[in-house]
C-alpha cells in the first residue's frame, strides 16, 4: 500500500488513532492518502464510520498479525 504519509496508532485506543488521523488528514492535500497502523481492533469499525461521515475515502484495510492498516483518501 503506497501512502503519502503514514501515522503510527499502534498502543492507542479509542478515540485516539481517529483523532490522529483527522489531524494528519487536515494537514494533507485532496488526494493524497493516509496509512495508519492501530493494535485498537475497535479502530477497524471507527475507521468505517469515520470515512462515511467525512468524505474521506475508505481505500484498504488490513490486519497483519496484531496491526490494523487502514489506507484513507483525503477528500
Amino acid at each position: 500500500m503506497h501512502a503519502d504519509k503514514e501515522l503510527d496508532a499502534r498502543g492507542l485506543n479509542c478515540p485516539l488513532p481517529i483523532l490522529k488521523a483527522k489531524k494528519a488528514l487536515a494537514d494533507m492535500h485532496s488526494g493524497q492518502t493516509l496509512k495508519v497502523i492501530s493494535t485498537d481492533a475497535g479502530s477497524v469499525r471507527d475507521f468505517q464510520a469515520f470515512a462515511k461521515q467525512t468524505g474521506n475515502v475508505l481505500v484498504d484495510q488490513q490486519t497483519v498479525g496484531e496491526d490494523h492498516i487502514t489506507l484513507l483518501k483525503r477528500r
